[in-house]
């Protein structure tokens, strides 16, 4: 197999572990930098230059698309997807996945738990907004915040209000949502795989801290997820049409609640909290879509040919 890694960083710790287990699998792999590739559309041709040459016979891709590229790199997964090139991630499900609010009215509409969340269009009703999620303290986001910034805990109704209408004075859409207290400080990452939750872990923020992601000094361990938080996980990922994905839940009094559905989930912290290859994973999966794509190219091929005679008298005379 012929592989692309979609990457601008080819010594990161995630595109540098897919192109290890791709090489150990045999596989033919190339990271390529997805802001350097130039599109070329025309009828029936559509093409990808990248460092002056046409990208030509690739089997697949993995997107490892950041949030500050998401416009440009959907465009070039786009493409792809154009050339017939089988995707571990569809350009469409990056799309959905990164608009905050579109993919929590997608979660909700297919029945995953969530913390209670609200958004307005710059309303100066502030303190309603506040009550729709039960009140301070509540949590401030960001619509295209990623890391965990831009994601503010306002633990009175006054903090809550001025931090709201400083984000609306910036012209800056944000959700607001409910606190979970009982989830002190903590959240569950599931990694999902082809349908399958192949790792988990628990990331706890450091301390005074209530953002458990690991970019901002947090600490990941093995954990060993629920069957109602498995469920929860596949059926996130699969509303939102994701090969690959990094569900994030707290666990609450009325189960578990899901905050985000990542399309590029890092593999640095589940792979060291877990011990898992989830790398291997990653590339299983790319192998399964390329040969699904052989598998349709033979069904077609043979409902195109002629049909063959099977007795003397199919014999033209």
């Amino acid at each position: 197999m012929k592989l692309a890694i979609l990457s601008r960083e080819p010594k990161l710790y995630s595109t540098s572990r897919l192109v290890e287990a791709a090489q150990l699998r045999g596989h033919e792999v190339a990271v390529i930098d997805h802001l350097k590739c130039n599109l070329v559309l025309e009828k029936g041709a559509p093409g990808i230059v990248y460092n002056d040459a046409p990208l030509e016979k690739i089997d697949a891709i993995i997107p490892r698309i950041g949030a500050s590229a998401t416009f440009y790199g959907t465009a070039v997964v786009r493409q792809f997807e154009m050339m017939k090139v089988k995707t571990a991630v569809e350009s469409q499900a990056i799309i959905r996945s990164r608009d905050k609010l579109r993919s929590m009215q997608i979660l909700s509409r297919a029945g995953v738990g969530m913390p209670k969340t609200a958004f307005t269009n710059y309303s100066n009703e502030v303190s309603e907004l506040i009550d729709l999620v039960g009140g301070a303290p509540v949590i401030i986001k960001l619509l295209e915040g990623t890391q965990g910034l831009g994601v503010v805990l306002a633990e009175s109704a006054k903090a809550a209000q001025s931090v709201i209408e400083a984000f609306h004075n910036l012209k800056a859409r944000i959700i607001v949502q409910e606190f979970i207290a009982e989830s002190k400080g903590a959240d569950l990452r599931a990694f999902v795989v082809n349908g399958e939750v192949v790792g988990a872990m628990k990331r706890q923020g450091k301390e005074g801290e209530f953002r458990s992601n690991l970019h901002r000094g947090g600490s990941g361990t093995l954990v060993k997820l629920s069957r109602a938080e498995k469920a929860a996980a596949l059926l996130a990922t699969k509303a939102l049409g994701l090969g690959i994905a990094g569900v994030d839940m707290l666990q609450s009094k009325r189960g578990p609640l899901v905050l985000e559905v990542n399309s590029s989930p890092g593999l640095e912290g589940i792979e060291k909290a877990t011990g898992l290859d989830i790398a291997g994973k990653i590339i299983e999966y790319t192998e399964q879509l390329t040969k699904r794509k052989t598998k349709a190219k033979t069904a077609t091929k043979a409902k195109s040919a002629p049909a063959m005679p099977d007795s003397q008298s199919d014999v033209p005379a």
